[in-house]
């Protein structure tokens, strides 16, 4: 029995609305569940699933950063200067999508998976703030502070040099892979910058969803991206996210990070098989 467009349009909200819960648990995105669904449940071609997913990272990440910028939690400063590096990268990202094969995308992307569902299985603790920087980040007057149960506390910035590059290696993969490549931010802002880690995650917030336009006007040029696609998924991603960060606030960190990291490794597993056989 075939099914209808409206029911496929209906199975496919569903499984956006899933994708979005998933990844608000850890604050990866649902753009990193996206692609998976999309190429592994209903059999869209890759590049068409990266072009649906750069727009729900666009659209998932605007309402949230201009909350989190209000708060006083995110550095604009920082996420101005590190969005040179990824929108660069992005764009690079972009253009190699455009040349690989997607068997080899698929297999990045199982890589990158992995990689994410390690991170996000890895408990993330507020560590104190350092409130030495070094020169560079002295110069561009990167320093700032952030609320702390109701005071502002002041931060230092570290290793900005590396920081930088590491965002570039994080805006290839966004453009390359259609993720926000919050795993890889995470690693240049929380652990090679020294920023507080509710810093580091807001700016991240404020910053993939510049990095994610960039390399959407690419694939919509190229004409992989679908609105008629992309509408049921974006939407079913915003309900997900909203969804999923009530139920963070009731639940055991833990638990759902286990549970995301399972779930993350097992499409890692699937996406690598199928680009390796050329399934994809």
């Amino acid at each position: 029995m075939h099914l209808t467009l409206g029911a496929l349009d209906g199975i496919l909200f569903a499984g956006a609305v899933l994708a979005g819960f998933l990844g608000s648990l850890t604050g990866l995105g649902g753009g990193i569940v996206i692609v998976p669904l999309l190429t592994l449940g209903f059999g869209v071609d890759l590049r068409y699933a990266i072009g649906t997913s750069l727009i729900t990272v666009i659209a998932t990440s605007s309402g949230a950063a201009s909350a989190y910028v209000r708060e006083g939690y995110s550095n604009i400063r920082i996420g101005m200067f590190l969005e040179i590096a990824t929108t660069i990268g992005a764009l690079v990202g972009a253009f190699l999508g455009g040349i690989l094969s997607p068997g080899i995308i698929a297999i990045v992307f199982g890589l990158a998976l992995m990689y994410s569902a390690w991170m996000s299985s890895r408990p993330r603790a507020e560590h104190a703030p350092e409130h030495t920087s070094d020169p560079i980040a002295r110069k561009l007057k990167l320093p700032s502070e952030y609320p702390v149960n109701g005071e502002m506390v002041k931060y230092g910035v570290q290793n900005v040099s590396a920081g930088f590059g590491l965002m570039g290696l994080a805006g290839i993969l966004s453009g390359l892979l259609g993720i926000g490549s919050g795993a890889m931010k995470v690693l240049a802002m929380d652990h090679a910058m020294k920023l507080p880690f509710k810093v580091s995650t807001t700016t991240s917030n404020f910053m993939i969803g510049v990095t994610a336009a960039a390399s959407a006007g690419i694939y919509l040029s190229r004409g992989y991206i679908d609105p008629v696609l992309a509408m049921p998924v974006v939407l079913g991603v915003l309900l997900g996210s909203l969804a999923g960060a009530k139920v963070l606030g009731r639940s055991q960190p833990k638990t759902l990070r286990l549970i995301f990291s399972i779930v993350i490794f097992v499409l890692a597993i699937e996406m690598i098989y199928n680009g390796a056989t050329g399934n994809i």
